[in-house]
C-alpha cells in the first residue's frame, strides 16, 4: 500500500494545548526531595506516586488551587535502569547539573486552575521554573494516493540529490553506532526492516480524561515498556525507512549499518472529523524518551517533532532545555526537524545551540515553501515526496520531518567513520562538517534556509581530510609499528 503523507507537525495559528490537570515543576540545585519516585515506576506499578513535594509551601499551594496531587519524578537515573521501584536513587553529578534529577510532573483533578498554580509556584524561592505540561502533536492531511509505488530509479533520485549512493559506498555504517528515532515508534516486521531494530522504549502517558469530547486514544497511550509499537500513525516509520531501510523496495537508509533504537514519545489518537490517526505526546513523555535513549546507548538522535516558541506562555521555560543540555553532555549529535509553518520564526528544540536543525528542499533543491527558516537553520535536505516506509507499505512524505532523517543519517556515518578511524568527533564537529560541505543552492535563496543542501560524499571526504591531517594521525604515522621491533 502506498499513502501520500503531508506532515504537519506543528500547529503555531493556535496557542500550544496543555493536558488538563497536568504540569512540571522543576526545583532548584539541592531541593529536590528524595522520597518522590520516578514517573517509570510508578507506571510499571512497582510504587505509588508521591502525595506531597516539599512538605511546605509547594503542597500548601497545590492544596490550596487543587485537590491534591500525584507526584512523580519526570527522568529516572541511568544508573538504576533495570531496577524495579529505584528509579529515583543514584542520579550522578550530570543528572543533577543538567536539571534532570529535579524536575517533577503533578497531576491534579481536569478543572484544577493550572494557569494560576503555575504563576504562584513561579514566586517560590526553591522553584526555579513551572510550566503547564504542553502538548505535541503530529497531525495528516491525507492527499490522493499515487496509482502505484514509484519505481525504484525515481525513488533513488531524491537521494541523488545530498550524493547518498557515493556516502554510503564510501562509508558503510557501524553497526556500534545506535540512532534513537525519538517519534511515534515504528512497525517492528516491516520488511524494510528486518532486523534493524533495537529494543526500545514507550514513554507516552495519556489517558482519554485529558482530551476532549470526540477524541478517541487508540492502542496502547498508558504504560511504559520496551514496545514502542505504532499501529496507526505512520510517521517514526517514514523517519525509520529513510534512516535504516534494507533496500528491498525502496532506496538502503542514508546511515548503513547503523543500529536503530526506536523510542515511541507520540501516542495515536483520532481527531473529530478527521480520518486519519495523529500522534499526540505530552512535552514530559518526549523528555522522558529522550533521557532514556541517551541512557540507551544512542549516539544520534533524530527528532521530527517541535514546538512553536509563539505557542508558549511567555513566562513559560522552553521545552526540552534540559534534556538536550543533558544530551549533549554525553556526546551525543541531535538532530531536528525546522518546522513546517513556512515562516521566519523559531521551534524547539531545534533552535537550540548545538541541535542540528534541518530545512526541506524539493526535487529542484529550492527551499520548499512550507520550510520554517531562522538562523539556528543549519543546512536542507530533500523533504518534498520522499519515498520511504509506511506501517504496512510503502508512502510519499514531505515535510520537514522528512528531511531531517536525511541528515541523521549522514550525521552517523560520520560518527561511524570517525570511530573507524579512531578519530574523537564531537557534535560541534559533526555539525560543522556537515554545514561547510553542502551542496550550493540552485538560484539565490533568501537567507534562513541553512548554509546548502546535504552532501553526505562531501561530509565524508571533508572528514577523511582533517583526520589525515591532524598532529596525532601525523604522529602516528611516524611512529615505529610493531612490524619494525
Amino acid at each position: 500500500m502506498t499513502v501520500r503523507h503531508l506532515a504537519t507537525p506543528w500547529a503555531p495559528q493556535s496557542g500550544q494545548y496543555s493536558l488538563p490537570g497536568s504540569m512540571t515543576v522543576k526545583l532548584r540545585l539541592g531541593e529536590a526531595p528524595e522520597h518522590v519516585p520516578s514517573q517509570m515506576d510508578v507506571r510499571g506499578r512497582s510504587v505509588a506516586p508521591a502525595t506531597t513535594l516539599d512538605r511546605g509551601v509547594i503542597d500548601r499551594l497545590i492544596r490550596h488551587f487543587a485537590n491534591g496531587a500525584r507526584i512523580t519524578r519526570v527522568f529516572s537515573a541511568a544508573a538504576s535502569l533495570g531496577q524495579r521501584g529505584m528509579g529515583h536513587r543514584k542520579f550522578n553529578d550530570q543528572e543533577e547539573i543538567s536539571g534532570l534529577s529535579r524536575v517533577f510532573r503533578l497531576d491534579m483533578d481536569r478543572g484544577s486552575p493550572i494557569e494560576r498554580l503555575v504563576a504562584s509556584l513561579s514566586e517560590v524561592s526553591i522553584v526555579e521554573s513551572a510550566s503547564p505540561n504542553y502538548l505535541t502533536s503530529t497531525p495528516f492531511d491525507v492527499a490522493t494516493a499515487p496509482p502505484s509505488p514509484p519505481s525504484l530509479e525515481q525513488a533513488w533520485a531524491t537521494r541523488d540529490l545530498l550524493f547518498a549512493r557515493a556516502a554510503m559506498a564510501y562509508e558503510p555504517g557501524d553497526a556500534g553506532v545506535i540512532i534513537g528515532i525519538i517519534d511515534c515508534g515504528v512497525s517492528p516486521h516491516h520488511p524494510e526492516m528486518s532486523r534493524r531494530f533495537r529494543s526500545g522504549f514507550d514513554s507516552v502517558q495519556l489517558a482519554a480524561r485529558d482530551f476532549a469530547t470526540g477524541v478517541t486514544l487508540l492502542g496502547d497511550v498508558d504504560h511504559a515498556d520496551t514496545r514502542p509499537i505504532d499501529n496507526y500513525v505512520g510517521h517514526g516509520m517514514g523517519c525509520a525507512g529513510i534512516i535504516g531501510a534494507i533496500g528491498q523496495q525502496i532506496p538502503s537508509g542514508l546511515a548503513g549499518d547503523c543500529s536503530l533504537l526506536p523510542i515511541r514519545v507520540l501516542g495515536a489518537a483520532k481527531l473529530p472529523g478527521k480520518t486519519t490517526p495523529v500522534g499526540l505526546g505530552a512535552i514530559s513523555d518526549i523528555d522522558m524518551g529522550l533521557k532514556m535513549s541517551v541512557d540507551l546507548g544512542a549516539r544520534v538522535l533524530n527528532m521530527s517533532f517541535g514546538t512553536a516558541d509563539s505557542a508558549l506562555d511567555e513566562t513559560a521555560p522552553k521545552p526540552h532545555a534540559d534534556v538536550v543540555r543533558y544530551a549533549l553532555a554525553h556526546g551525543c549529535v541531535l538532530i531536528a526537524a525546522s518546522g513546517n509553518s513556512g515562516k521566519e520564526e523559531v521551534y524547539w528544540p531545534a533552535a537550540y545551540p548545538g541541535v542540528i536543525a534541518v530545512g526541506s528542499v524539493d526535487a529542484n533543491g529550492e527551499p520548499s515553501h512550507f520550510t520554517t527558516r531562522g538562523g539556528h537553520v543549519a543546512l536542507s535536505a530533500p523533504g518534498e515526496q520522499v519515498v520511504t516506509c509506511a506501517l504496512d507499505g510503502y508512502q510519499l512524505a514531505t515535510g520537514t520531518s522528512f528531511a531531517a532523517p536525511f541528515v541523521t543519517g549522514a550525521a552517523a556515518l560520520l560518527v561511524s567513520r570517525a570511530q573507524r578511524r579512531s578519530y574523537p568527533l564531537s557534535s560541534e564537529d559533526v555539525r560543522r562538517l556537515l554545514a561547510d560541505s553542502v551542496s550550493p543552492w540552485p538560484s539565490k535563496v533568501s537567507e534562513g534556509n541553512g548554509s546548502g543542501i546535504l552532501n553526505a560524499a562531501a561530509a565524508l571526504a571533508a572528514l577523511d581530510r582533517e583526520v589525515d591531517s591532524s598532529p596525532s594521525t601525523e604522529a602516528e604515522l611516524d611512529a615505529p609499528s610493531i612490524a619494525d621491533n
